[in-house]
């Protein structure tokens, strides 16, 4: 079988296996990893978790009610809660009892707690938008990858239909005597390096592949077909680093979720000095009981609803509470809330720290890429022409196989740079959408 009814065969087949199989788009690769991302879902347990301690914060202004009963049996000498006389006898008696706490003033603590979770709150749901944009990226990362290498097996099967024609004009030319054997060896060393090439390149598409398909977390399947064609790389220099900052810092989830974390240490040591001041609360009760001694003047044991109704009792009052020493413990509270207010804030600067290094790296290797990129896509076209004109030489006889091999090595090395600093230049700039604001991925 030739080479041409080989390659054509391969893409037939190919084409048929595609009909049968999905074809992914970046979005949707994406969109499906988001879903089905374990640590996506961890992160919106934890903000599940934040969302129940904020609404508990502001159940906790509820007044506090608890009901309580009990039974007892007693034994041997016990005092007669009717007489309190103590006498030797077994009686059982239960007690029921209601009580309700209400808080009037405690430094304002509850309000700033309140307040504090609430930060906490949309804090963890930045967290998820920025799990979320973070797996997009590898997602992205893992996508290109796939293509660069998808790239590489086409021109290593270009090489490789070069390097059989080459192989088979040489085979003629040997069998006609106008060339030596040693010039058929040469060329099918050449065709077995291509070989062994489009060998390792395909090995490295297919380890492409599995690292988009554990991103996404796509169960069951051991390939994944994307869609063929790509957008044409656009190449964009005007990228001011000051405005991509101001932009990204405005909605970059990392930053705000840190922003929303300073807040809430702020209001945590508000309501943490709230425990320096007297606190005041209302309470109220109403209890009754029933004994098994309490008799009527016949020796009748009176009636439980009688007992019920008769044995109440109510009570309500005030409480001021004043702290005075506590072992300076409230004081030590302060000092730790205050420290860990400072580190919020400290870590908040590194955070607008890193996003503006990234962002200066981003802008640098988009005007490195794009020099090299134009560079690279010169070359390729200058290659493509000396390896023309080496083949035509090669033909008549006028160079060695082995100088065909190295401009046809040169060419395809200039493919492979060209493609690889291509897709480089695309996902930067992709990048640089983003932090820019574009909506570059599905995700709200």
């Amino acid at each position: 079988m030739s080479l041409k009814t080989y390659i054509t065969t391969l893409l037939l087949f190919t084409a048929f296996i595609g009909v049968s199989q999905e074809v992914w788009t970046l979005e949707e690769c994406v969109d499906y990893a988001i879903e089905h991302n374990l640590q996506v879902k961890n992160t919106a347990y934890n903000n599940e978790s934040s969302r129940e301690s904020y609404r508990q914060s502001v159940r906790d202004l509820l007044p506090s009610v608890n009901g309580s009963t009990d039974y007892s049996i007693r034994y041997g000498r016990s005092a007669d809660p009717q007489t309190n006389d103590f006498v030797n006898t077994q009686f059982f008696s239960n007690n029921y009892s209601l009580n309700a706490n209400l808080d009037l003033f405690r430094g304002f603590q509850k309000l700033n707690s309140i307040r504090a979770s609430k930060f906490i709150y949309k804090a963890t749901q930045e967290d998820i938008l920025q799990e979320k944009f973070l797996l997009a990226f590898r997602v992205m990362s893992a996508y290109y990858d796939i293509k660069f290498f998808e790239g590489l097996v086409a021109n290593s099967l270009e090489q490789l239909e070069i390097s059989q024609g080459n192989y088979d004009l040489v085979q003629k030319q040997v069998e006609l005597g106008l060339m030596a054997g040693a010039d058929l060896y040469e060329a099918e060393s050449n065709l077995l390096g291509d070989k062994l090439l489009l060998t390792q390149n395909r090995n490295q598409l297919t380890n492409a592949k599995l690292v988009l398909i554990q991103e996404m977390n796509l169960t069951e399947v051991s390939d994944i077909n994307l869609k063929e064609s790509l957008e044409e790389t656009m190449v964009n220099e005007d990228v001011a680093l000051d405005s991509l900052y101001q932009s990204a810092r405005g909605f970059v989830p990392l930053v705000k979720s840190q922003e929303y974390r300073v807040t809430a240490a702020k209001k945590q040591l508000q309501a943490t000095r709230g425990g320096l001041f007297p606190s005041l609360s209302l309470f109220a009760g109403y209890g009754t009981s029933y004994f098994e001694t309490n008799v009527d003047e016949n020796g009748n044991v009176i009636p439980f609803r009688t007992q019920f109704s008769d044995n109440t009792s109510k009570f309500v009052g005030a409480q001021l509470n004043i702290p005075i020493s506590n072992g300076w413990s409230n004081h030590s509270r302060v000092k730790q809330q205050k420290i860990a207010y400072m580190q919020a804030k400290n870590n908040l600067e590194i955070q607008e720290q890193e996003l503006f290094q990234l962002l200066q790296q981003l802008v640098q290797d988009n005007r490195a890429l794009i020099a090299e990129f134009e560079q690279s896509a010169k070359q390729v076209e200058s290659q493509q022409i000396a390896f023309t004109i080496a083949q035509k030489r090669y033909e008549k006889g006028l160079i060695n196989a082995l100088e065909l091999f190295q401009a046809k090595n040169l060419y395809g090395v200039a493919q492979n740079q060209n493609l690889q600093v291509g897709l480089r230049l695309k996902v930067n700039q992709s990048t640089i959408d983003f932090y820019n604001g574009l909506s570059i991925f599905n995700i709200n």
